[in-house]
């Protein structure tokens, strides 16, 4: 009798249009968020203080997937401490290993099986671990993972980066190297990029990928005529500066909603950075 009433159950399920459909488009929440590192010394906005604020914001948007820009290894081990629900992949960018910061992804455990994964450094050895080209002098990196999601029955690619912050030819030839290895993937990729690009929306970087026509910026499609939407706010709010933090998607997703989040709680702010958040469908 119960093996009889669960095939029933099952039978209704999958014949059910409606359920189907459900199941179909289930949304996908993502995060860009660039935590400030946690060894620097920032006084009263140190990591020791600010840490839980970082949590918060996390779990409030119960994300699917995350990407986490300057994240040290320590760090990561803290949040993954408070995330259960969550698995990551991630190098540092000064050894490959755990040394230098990371640009972590982390994902729902439940809802994505991880497929594939690899960093590769912005330079013109982008296989040689912490190598350096095109002016900075800082090592730069982007991690991605292939994803198989358990509702949708996609896979997708999710790329998250971090540019340099002085060298306008080091961001424009590290775009160059990251559209290039878009390209070398199925036409028809789901494709997911998160990252602290910065550069602003008339950058040269930015440009280019919007000329590609192949990406949307959930964003600035959300809200075209947002005026206040700088993404660093340097520990103190400040929004009327560029967006330089970024969530963009292929143009087979659908964008439903894409926000700034500016929270703070008694005056203090999670990181130096706003999270960038997106919710989206296939």
């Amino acid at each position: 009798m119960k093996t009889f009433l669960f095939l029933a159950i099952l039978f209704l399920a999958i014949s059910n249009p409606l359920y189907s459909d459900t199941i179909e488009k289930e949304s996908i929440k993502v995060m860009s968020f660039n935590i400030r590192y946690g060894s620097a010394d920032d006084g009263e906005n140190s990591w020791e203080y600010r840490k839980n604020l970082v949590f918060d914001v996390i779990k409030n948007y119960s994300l699917d997937i995350l990407g986490l820009q300057e994240a040290e290894h320590f760090q990561i081990e803290e949040i993954m401490n408070e995330l259960h629900d969550y698995d990551y992949y991630g190098v540092g960018r000064d050894d490959g290993k755990t040394k230098g910061e990371y640009c972590a992804i982390l994902f729902k455990k439940n809802r994505f099986k991880l497929l594939g994964k690899e960093t590769f450094w912005f330079s013109d050895k982008p296989n040689e671990i912490a190598s350096k080209s095109w002016g900075n002098n800082i090592t730069r990196i982007c991690s991605w993972v292939k994803l198989a999601d358990n509702i949708s029955r996609e896979e997708i690619y999710f790329f998250n980066l971090h540019l340099d912050h002085r060298s306008e030819n080091s961001r424009t030839q590290s775009v160059e190297l990251l559209l290039s290895k878009l390209e070398s993937l199925n036409k028809d990729a789901n494709i997911i990029i998160t990252g602290d690009f910065n550069a602003g929306e008339k950058s040269k970087e930015i440009i280019a990928i919007n000329k590609s026509r192949k990406y949307l910026d959930t964003y600035l499609i959300k809200n075209p005529n947002e005026k206040n939407r700088g993404t660093f706010n340097g520990f103190v709010g400040t929004d009327t500066g560029e967006r330089i933090d970024y969530i963009f998607v292929s143009n087979n997703f659908e964008v439903i909603t894409s926000e700034i989040d500016k929270f703070s709680k008694d005056g203090k702010y999670p990181s130096d950075h706003f999270p960038v958040t997106a919710e989206i469908n296939f």
